[in-house]
């Protein structure tokens, strides 16, 4: 039997591998979405996303802003308040964000008929 060779994909694999450690999971894109629509404040962006725990988001922010996708900001009011942005970084992700939204629009429809 003839051995197969592999074609070489890592250029493609690591920087996707990269992407979605980043970004991956089940929480952080939705979060980035929430705060990029005008929700800023912890219990905004808890409230805009069903099922999140408050433990969960205060993990998620934080590894969001140590990869300076979101900025976390302390409002000198009283009390003292805490607003969320999203950077310049982040807004990069705004085609792939749209292009996600787009492909799951479609096969929902390709899946379920709606």
């Amino acid at each position: 039997m003839e051995k197969k060779e592999h074609k070489d994909c890592t250029s493609v694999v690591i920087p996707v591998r990269d992407t979605l450690d980043i970004i991956g999971g089940k929480w952080k894109l939705l979060i980035l979405i929430s705060i990029a629509e005008g929700n800023k404040h912890f219990r905004e962006i808890e409230r805009s996303i069903p099922k999140l725990s408050t433990k969960v988001l205060a993990k998620e922010l934080k590894e969001l802003e140590a990869n300076k996708l979101i900025e976390r900001n302390v409002i000198d009011d009283f009390p003292v308040r805490i607003e969320y942005t999203v950077t310049q970084h982040a807004k990069s992700l705004k085609k792939v964000i749209a292009e996600l939204q787009s492909w799951g629009v479609k096969h929902r429809r390709k899946i379920f008929g709606k």
